[in-house]
Order: C-alpha cells, then sequence, then structure tokens
C-alpha cells in the first residue's frame, strides 16, 4: 500500500532526538551567531550587487528591499520548522516530512549540488585575487591550497568550523559597519573633506527608476542570488548545544540584519555615487565608495574583505554540503558509504564535497564554455527551488504541529498561511520573470532540468522502497 503524503516518514537517523544523533554539538550560540549575521554579507553582496546597480540605478534599494522581504519570510518559516526538529539536513528534512521522500531528495541533493560549485567558483575567486598579490603565481596553486586548507578544517571537530566562521563574520561586519558609518557621515556632510551630496545622484541623474521597470526587475533578480547562503544557519543549529533556542535567535534577528546590510549598503552607495559610474562594475560599488571618500588604498582593503568573504563562503559551502550529504545518506537517499561518521564528522562526506568542488575547479580550466557553463546554469535558480518546497513544506507542517506538539512552536510564521502563500506566490513570480529574461531564462531552463531529473529519481526510488 503506498503512503500518503500527509503520513509523515518513518523515523531515521536524522529524524531522531537530537542527542541520539552521531554528529557532535560542539557549536556555541556565539559560533551560531556570528555565522546568522556573517551569512548575509557574502562575495556577492561586496561584487555581484555592482552588476545589479548597473541594471536598475537607484531603484536597486527597492529590489533588494522587495527581494529581502521574500527571503524574511522564508527564513521565518525555515526557523519554525528547524526550532520544532532540528537536523542537519534542514529543509530536506522538513520536505520529507511534509510532501514525501522525493521532495526531501530532490531539495537536498539541488542545494548540494549548488554548494558544492559554489565552492568552486569561490576559490577561483580568491585565487584570482592572491594573483593580483602574487603575479606569477599559478591559479591552481592558490586553489589547491584553498581547498586543502577548508577541507582540512571541516575534517575535524565542527567547533573548528565555528571558530573559522566566527572570526571570518567578525571581520566581514566590522567592514561592513565601518563602511555604513562612513558612508552616512559623507551623506550628512558631516566627514572630513566631503561635501554632501544629497538627492542628485539619487533622484537626479535618470530618476529613481532610470531604465524603467526592466532594468529594476533585473535587479531584483541579481538581489535574489546576492540573499543565496542563509539556509546555513539551520543546518549549523543541528550541531549546536541548544538547537531549538539557536535557530530561533538567528531566525527573529534576519530582519534588522537584512535591512541594514542589504538595504542600508545599497542606499549609501548610490546615494553617494552616480550608478552609471564604470567604477561601480570594474571595481565593485564598495570600493567606488571608498574611492570617491578618499579613504587610502580603498581597493585593497575591500579586495582583502572580498577575499575573507569568498573564503568564508568556501568554508561554509563544505561544511554544508558534507552535512546535506550525510543527512541524506542517513534517510536511505544516497551513497551509503559517504555516511560512516567518525569522531563525530562525517568525513567522507566532507571529503566527496570538497573533490567535487575541485573536480568543478578543473572543469572550468578544461571546458569553460561547455561542461562548467552547464554547472553554473543548473545551480542558477536553485535557490528558488529550494524556497520554493520551504513554503510547501511549512504550509502542511504548521497544521500537523499545533495538533500533535504546539508546545514545539517556539518560532512562528507570520500571518500564517496567508504570508507563506504571498512567498509561494512570489517564488512563482520571480521564476516568471526568469522565464522572460533572454540572459536567465537559459539558467532556468537549465534548473528545471536538474529538479526534473531528481524530482524523477527520487519518485522512482520512493515508490521501489514502498514496494518493498
Amino acid at each position: 500500500m503506498t503512503r500518503t503524503l500527509a503520513s509523515p516518514p518513518p523515523p531515521t537517523a536524522e529524524s531522531s532526538p537530537q542527542q541520539d544523533s552521531p554528529l557532535s554539538n560542539g557549536l556555541k550560540q556565539r559560533h551560531l551567531s556570528m555565522i546568522a549575521l556573517g551569512g548575509v554579507i557574502g562575495a556577492g553582496l561586496f561584487v555581484g550587487s555592482g552588476a545589479g546597480i548597473a541594471a536598475a540605478g537607484p531603484s536597486i534599494v527597492l529590489a533588494y528591499a522587495v527581494s529581502g522581504l521574500l527571503v524574511m519570510f522564508v527564513m521565518r518559516m525555515l526557523g519554525e520548522m528547524s526550532a520544532a526538529n532540528p537536523a542537519s539536513g534542514s529543509f530536506s528534512v522538513h520536505a520529507e516530512r511534509a510532501i514525501g521522500p522525493w521532495a526531501g531528495f530532490t531539495a537536498g541533493w539541488m542545494f548540494w549540488t549548488l554548494l558544492v560549485v559554489g565552492v568552486a567558483i569561490e576559490a577561483l575567486g580568491a585565487a584570482h585575487i592572491m594573483q593580483g598579490w602574487f603575479p606569477g603565481t599559478p591559479s591552481w596553486v592558490w586553489v589547491l591550497a584553498f581547498m586543502a586548507l577548508f577541507c582540512g578544517t571541516n575534517l575535524g571537530a565542527v567547533s573548528n568550523f565555528g571558530e573559522f566562521e566566527f572570526w571570518f563574520a567578525a571581520l566581514k561586519i566590522g567592514a561592513i559597519g565601518l563602511f555604513l558609518v562612513l558612508g552616512t557621515l559623507a551623506i550628512l556632510g558631516v566627514l572630513p573633506g566631503t561635501a554632501s551630496p544629497g538627492t542628485a545622484h539619487l533622484l537626479h541623474e535618470g530618476g529613481f527608476l532610470p531604465t524603467g521597470t526592466q532594468g529594476l526587475l533585473a535587479g531584483l533578480l541579481a538581489s535574489v542570488v546576492a540573499y543565496g547562503g542563509l539556509e546555513t544557519v539551520t543546518i549549523a543549529a543541528a550541531e549546536s548545544q541548544d538547537p531549538a533556542r539557536g535557530v530561533a535567535k538567528a531566525v527573529k534577528t534576519t530582519m534588522w540584519r537584512i535591512g541594514i546590510v542589504y538595504v542600508g549598503s545599497m542606499l549609501v552607495i548610490v546615494t553617494l555615487i552616480p550608478w552609471h559610474d564604470k567604477a561601480v562594475t570594474d571595481s565593485g560599488p564598495y570600493a567606488a565608495v571608498l574611492d570617491r571618500l578618499g579613504v587610502p588604498g580603498g581597493g585593497q582593503i575591500m579586495n582583502v574583505v572580498v577575499l575573507i568573504a569568498l573564503l568564508s563562503a568556501m568554508n561554509a559551502n563544505i561544511y554544508g554540503s558534507s552535512r546535506m550529504a550525510y543527512s541524506l545518506v542517513a534517510r536511505g537517499q544516497g551513497p551509503k558509504a559517504l555516511g560512516k561518521v567518525s569522531g563525530r564528522v562525517p568525513r567522507r562526506a566532507v571529503l566527496a564535497s570538497s573533490a567535487f568542488g575541485f573536480v568543478a575547479v578543473l572543469l572550468s580550466y578544461w571546458w569553460p564554455t561547455t561542461l562548467f557553463a552547464w554547472l553554473l546554469n543548473m545551480v542558477g535558480g536553485v535557490v528558488l527551488v529550494v524556497w520554493g518546497f520551504i513554503a510547501a513544506s511549512q504550509l502542511r507542517l504548521r497544521r500537523r504541529l499545533e495538533r500533535e506538539a504546539p508546545e514545539k512552536l517556539v518560532v512562528r510564521m507570520w500571518g500564517f498561511p496567508y504570508l507563506t502563500w504571498v512567498t509561494l506566490a512570489g517564488v512563482a513570480g520571480v521564476l516568471v520573470l526568469m522565464l522572460l529574461d533572454a540572459d536567465t531564462r537559459v539558467q532556468l531552463s537549465f534548473t528545471g532540468g536538474l529538479a526534473l531529473a531528481l524530482a524523477l529519481t527520487g519518485y522512482v526510488r520512493q515508490r521501489g522502497s514502498v514496494k518493498r
């Protein structure tokens, strides 16, 4: 007899109580807090936001605010489910419980693919910066060094990962905080040697929407990508000393983090420099602002910050991908060989995730316009698919929790179920925008192909396990 979608799956290693988990609980609350704070400050913000500003002009502020609102809803829903049922598989586990094993399989392996390809992209970016400082050194030397460093970090105790991320996050938060203080002083006209630009760049160089609604939509798509990575904190929480409290605290601070770091940064940038300044895309918007303010060595300072952001993302992605792979295997959704835990660390999963990232780097050298380009396109819309699974899962699990364990609802989604449906509509709307845009249509088709292949594989596996 087939299982109905409303029935919860049987207990697994991943859905058992936290104290029975073979993984460690070595992450402290300070680790989780900094992972949550630092997770929103990535290389995509420091460098990638330049393309969004060039496309949307000052309306990039609105684009980041709209997509940020969507992210707040997604993280609130994910926090509700993760606080009630902490698991290293995070939304993959929730999707399996709410929809079925095929959904957990699809969401989990799609996210794993996103993270390991991200490791390759970040390694290449970090190597490029190092080559600028040490001309003549081959890129592969830096890639190999960084891959070995963070693979080794993640092979050790989970507290090693936590300490690296703690200090990486502290440096990024310090940098963005200093940038916002300097920018605000310059806008107010109280920074020595600078005059306040007023609203000249914000409203009088083509207006707030200089490229029209088409530019705003392009900025919206760019901003969605920049928010990727926030989900890692719910994965890490499963290895903390108090998962439910850790998730609840991290998620409840999402609103002001997004508002200050993303929307605040964009407002400072487009107020201080012309949105069409070539330096915004050539040097990056943050470096362009620092140079405009006359900060000595502003470009090099931002290179250091971007390098830290890239290395932090590498570390987090190796960690997140290894835990997602372990979780999938623990639920019978992957090769058993990756499920071995030693020293309370899934070391084979760490090695496999790191190895795939290194192979992806090699593909970027051997076939940059074919195989590597396919990989990049496949992960282009993965975060939106994951957000869709999160919203759909929360719709079903919330009612179940209210009936069976209301005391576990320590974090609650606002305006349930209306805002959950709004979130689903928002995700669908962004996917439609990607379909209408020629540049992102290719990404969407590759992502859709990956999702379909994984969903069919997961469904066949699910049917097979039911028959047995």
